[in-house]
């Protein structure tokens, strides 16, 4: 009798194939970092096959999600809710959205980041991707939350990564306004359409770590219902 692979990856729980998902999510978002590195160094070649590591990944996450939709059980013998879970999947998928977006824009364009703010500008990306992995530690902890009945010490545990995870978010949204404040000082310099695009990008680095924080958001209400 032939086995479907997706029953298999579900095993006892249809939390793992979420744990999966988000997984898949934040290697897509954690090839932030060589992606900005190359354009530094003006190796678009590099750059390139970093890009088309996110677009694999974010497809992968993409496919993911689409199974999880339609093999999710709608009887769930779980404490929380068909809908949640599904809304929580989605919330996952648009971390990797945020990055292949960034990622598409400035290989498009070829668009480096000025000298003057490249130290900042990785800093601010590597914490949206700190943002991220917490995200993910919290998730890891879904399966061992529920079989606890969201008590004890794993609620503790959780609350906390949550509690960390919102810290990152905020540190994110600190280094946004001090990126902003360094191209302000020379944007002037540039050409308009770059500044533009160079605004773009900020804010979709600044998107994802704000979509990261939102999957920490969706496990409180998880807890809480």
């Amino acid at each position: 009798m032939a086995i479907n692979p997706f029953t298999s990856l579900f095993g006892q729980s249809p939390i793992r194939p979420i744990q999966t998902h988000m997984t898949r999510v934040h290697e897509c978002a954690e090839q932030l970092i060589p992606f900005l590195q190359a354009t530094l160094d003006n190796d678009w070649d590099k750059a390139e096959e970093v890009r088309n590591t996110i677009s694999a990944l974010e497809d992968d996450a993409d496919a993911l999600k689409k199974d999880l939709r339609l093999n999710l059980p709608k009887n769930l013998l779980m404490p929380v809710h068909r809908s949640d879970l599904l809304d929580l999947i989605t919330r996952q998928d648009r971390i990797a959205n945020c990055t292949k977006d960034v990622a598409g824009i400035m290989l498009g364009r070829k668009m480096r980041i000025p000298q003057q703010m490249a130290d900042i500008m990785l800093e601010y990306a590597a914490t949206a991707i700190a943002t991220s992995a917490q995200a993910l530690k919290a998730i890891n902890e879904m399966d061992e939350l529920l079989e606890t009945g969201f008590r004890g010490r794993e609620l503790v545990l959780v609350e906390g990564l949550i509690e960390e995870l919102d810290r990152l978010e905020h540190k994110n949204d600190k280094l946004q306004i001090e990126v902003r404040a360094k191209l302000f000082e020379f944007e002037a310099d540039l050409a308009p359409v770059d500044v533009m695009f160079l605004y773009r990008v900020i804010d979709g680095i600044g998107e994802l770590a704000d979509r990261a924080q939102k999957v920490g958001s969706r496990m409180q209400l998880l807890i809480a219902s």
